[in-house]
């Protein structure tokens, strides 16, 4: 009976302890943050977006690429089928000939 008793005690004790940090908590997020005078907007500036680079929005399909982690998988140079197959063909000829 001794030891039921301590452990409800103990019990009780954690709870209480709980709720008075849980009100110190909400107390906390319910004040409104300071801001100085000539400070900035933490809103605004959580919006702002890079303006130098307008397609910025655009390219959030390749994180890793952003970062520089990984290379992009979008190509700067545009492909000519015809003059890699002239310079395949021009290659094999040299093959062919030494």
């Amino acid at each position: 009976m001794q030891r039921i008793r301590v452990g409800m005690t103990g019990l009780g004790i954690v709870l209480v302890l709980i709720a008075v940090v849980s009100v110190v908590f909400s107390s906390a997020n319910r004040e409104q943050p300071v801001s100085a005078i000539g400070a900035s907007n933490a809103m605004v500036v959580a919006n702002l977006s890079d303006g130098a680079s307008p397609g910025a929005l655009d390219k959030k399909d390749e994180p890793l690429a952003e970062l520089g982690v990984a290379p992009s998988t979008e190509s700067t140079e545009s492909v000519n089928a015809a003059e890699i197959a002239r310079r395949e063909e021009a290659r094999r000829r040299d093959e062919a000939q030494h």
